[in-house]
């Protein structure tokens, strides 16, 4: 999340600050088609007369299946699959099976699930034997259906889109089931997470993982497994965020394009780019994903997180999961491969968990030139993500107003906020310029559907007016239930934070002595017996009947 114009620093990067404070309370406790540029590596991927079509799990087997319309020069006629770990690139990796070369083959090994030789999150290459040399001649590939391997999945808690960041000292107050809220999504800081404990009550965990041993500090996780288990308890489905803090346990974590001596501003909270360059890092991070999915299936008595977001707002590449490139291939790619590392890994122990990216409002025009636009760094993604093998990824968007600070949700700036694809931002105004975008047909799941888009993040000030607020809380809320594309809207926050007022962003339902302002009845109303109460509130601010403008597409600007 960026302050705009007046702010060019990312403030509060919001739902990456909560987890600290959690513990220490519960430690006591339709557009135009998309045209990707040929350049690069993607001129030469391109290039390749092999196409790996398919790339999944058969019982203790993976099957791929390869075509090509010419078939590649070869020594010996042979077509060699390699296996590479996601840091290896080329025809550097073990030869996993072998066949004869035709225009159509297919490949049969082992998949070794929970083995040092695992094939669960590498990539697949074709090569053949020219000149003495091994050539590369498909694109890599991934599995693409780790869930066939699970045997911990639980039924999803999913019971409406109305979410919060929670106040993490009002987790038991019954505040949140006063607001009616079915959702909340937190923070889980890896840095914490991982490594030893000296409290001999919650002793540090040793997970055994494709034949190494990881270690989970006990306290903490013991301290997740009990704030999950609250929400799960008020029927509250969870969505949780994994952010790499770059604390001394997870060091290697690190990318190492990542660990130039960066330093972020007072109000931001460190995120790194996750470390898919080396061999101990990326082993961690499998072992991480996969100890995630078990822990939290809901089978093992630890509570169940049915949603995790990889990183916040990859594309704010200085301010919230840095590396130190501004070149936007590298730093897809590279997110690319963490990204399957933890579906791979998650959905492989829970066939029901849900795993997005998460990207920003700044759809066209950034705030800061060392990030990059979200749109561009979506489409990069798709790409990928359809050359290697599609999975049923989801989408995390922060359509906040523009700027930030902004108080009128249903009436933007012009010159911020339009109603074509060319807008520069994308805020609940002109949310459905996502979610056209996202039902074109290379944007689509494997099954053919629009994809699972949460808007995790999302909130209005009262800086101007408690009036505004509520005005806009129910005017956002209203608008992400009548898109059927959506499937949560994470109100950012339960209660305001001294910090991001400083800034003018008293984005909370409550103040900060807990009293409750107008937008806390608006929200709580908005969807229930109440509602015609709620909206009518919301229509005088606005001085439009709020439903007869979301179902007529009314777009206001000023």
């Amino acid at each position: 999340m960026k302050i705009t114009e007046r702010l060019s620093d990312k403030v509060g990067k919001k739902i990456c600050a909560g987890a600290v404070v959690v513990l220490m309370a519960f430690g006591t406790l339709l557009a135009a088609p998309f045209v990707m540029p040929v350049t690069g590596s993607i001129a030469e991927a391109a290039d390749r007369p092999v196409v790996i079509n398919s790339c999944a799990i058969s019982g203790d087997q993976v099957i791929c299946s390869v075509s090509c319309k010419s078939l590649p020069a070869s020594d010996d006629g042979i077509f060699y699959l390699y296996a590479d770990e996601v840091y290896e690139d080329g025809a550097n990796g073990k030869i996993a099976a072998k066949t004869s070369r035709a225009r159509s083959a297919q490949f049969s090994f082992a998949l070794n699930l929970n083995s040092a030789d695992s094939n669960l999150s590498r990539k697949f290459l074709v090569a053949v034997r020219r000149g003495g040399r091994m050539i590369q001649v498909s694109n890599e590939h991934y599995i693409t259906n780790p869930e066939a391997a699970a045997t911990h999945t639980s039924v999803r808690m999913t019971t409406g889109k109305k979410g919060i960041l929670p106040d993490q000292f009002k987790l038991t107050s019954g505040e949140l089931q006063d607001l009616g809220i079915k959702q909340v999504v937190y923070n889980m800081n890896l840095g914490y997470l991982c490594g030893t404990t000296t409290d001999a009550q919650y002793p540090t965990i040793t997970y055994r993982y494709d034949g190494q041993n990881y270690q989970f500090n006990g306290k903490v996780v013991n301290e997740y497994d009990n704030i999950i288990k609250v929400f799960n308890a008020q029927g509250m489905e969870v969505t949780m965020a994994i952010l790499n803090n770059g604390a001394e346990a997870t060091q290697d974590l690190i990318h190492p394009l990542a660990k130039d001596g960066h330093t972020w501003s007072a109000l931001a909270w460190p995120g790194y780019a996750f470390n898919t360059a080396e061999e101990t890092g990326t082993k961690h991070l499998e072992a991480i994903a996969a100890f995630l999915g078990e822990r939290y299936s809901g089978t093992e008595n630890c509570g169940q997180v049915d949603n995790w977001i990889i990183g916040n707002e990859v594309n704010a590449r200085t301010e919230c999961y840095y590396l130190g490139t501004d070149d936007l291939d590298i730093n897809v790619n590279n997110y690319v491969k963490a990204f399957r590392i933890f579906y791979n890994g998650i959905r492989s122990q829970n066939a029901g968990a849900r795993i997005y990216n998460s990207l920003d409002q700044e759809w066209a025009r950034k705030s800061n030139p060392g990030c990059f636009l979200s749109k561009d760094y979506l489409d990069r993604f798709n790409y990928y993500m359809n050359r290697e093998g599609n999975i049923d990824w989801g989408l995390s968007f922060h359509p906040y107003d523009a700027p930030l600070y902004d108080p009128y949700a249903w009436k933007g700036q012009a010159i911020y906020v339009k109603d074509n694809i060319r807008t520069p931002y994308i805020t609940m105004q002109n949310l459905h310029i996502l979610t056209d975008y996202m039902q074109q047909k290379d944007f689509l799941s494997p099954s053919g559907e629009v994809r699972s888009i949460s808007l995790a993040e999302i909130g209005f000030t009262s800086s101007f007016g408690e009036d505004l607020q509520a005005a806009s809380v129910a005017y956002g809320y209203l608008v992400a239930q009548s898109n059927p594309y959506i499937d949560s809207f994470m109100l950012f926050r339960q209660t305001d934070d001294t910090h991001e007022m400083e800034s003018n962003l008293a984005l909370g339902l409550c103040n900060t002595d807990g009293s409750h302002k107008m937008a806390y009845d608006v929200y709580k109303n908005i969807d229930g017996a109440a509602a015609a109460s709620a909206k009518k509130t919301a229509s005088g601010i606005i001085g439009m009947d709020i439903d007869k403008m979301i179902a007529s597409g009314t777009f206001l600007t000023r």
